[in-house]
């Protein structure tokens, strides 16, 4: 008997993640599930279409569940470069709130970005601030997301077509 299709899943780093809404919002006119990681503090879902998975409190527990579940296809959405790198290495799409995607392409430079903003914070060259989240990133992560729920479900569609 043939396996149904399995549609991509959307992964959330949601701690901080300030498009929450707006990721169920577009996985939900996909059809795709959505589930929420964090440390604590998201209230369940009614819908039956997103999954909200409390891990225990440490500095990677989310970012490991992710990447144990998360399979090729899958997207991932975070800020968290190096969560990023990891979930690209398993071949899911990777997106953050503001619209950018990752890929294995500028996952490098994003890295080292990074660690060198981290030193000058350290060395006290540089403040440890991030621009604000604004209508702008949350308009462009509204069209990105949508872009990539098609692609992920068309090569679902034909990696499915080749297994026969």
């Amino acid at each position: 008997m043939d396996e149904p299709e399995r549609l991509p899943i959307v992964y959330v780093d949601a701690d901080a993640c300030p498009v929450r809404e707006e990721t169920i919002r577009v996985a939900g006119r996909h059809g795709l599930m959505v589930v929420m990681v964090s440390n604590g503090g998201i209230r369940p879902s009614r819908d039956p279409m997103v999954r909200v998975v409390t891990v225990p409190q440490g500095a990677d527990a989310a970012d490991d569940w992710i990447v144990a579940e998360a399979r090729a296809g899958d997207i991932v959405v975070t800020a968290d470069i190096p969560l990023a790198g990891r979930a690209l290495d398993k071949g899911a799409l990777v997106l953050a709130p503001t619209g950018k995607p990752f890929t294995p392409a500028s996952i490098g430079m994003a890295l080292a970005m990074r660690d060198l903003k981290q030193h000058l914070r350290e060395t006290g060259e540089i403040r440890g601030f991030n621009p604000s989240f604004s209508a702008r990133d949350r308009s462009a992560f509204l069209g990105a997301l949508d872009l990539m729920a098609r692609q992920a479900k068309s090569h679902a569609q034909q990696a499915r077509r080749t297994d026969y």
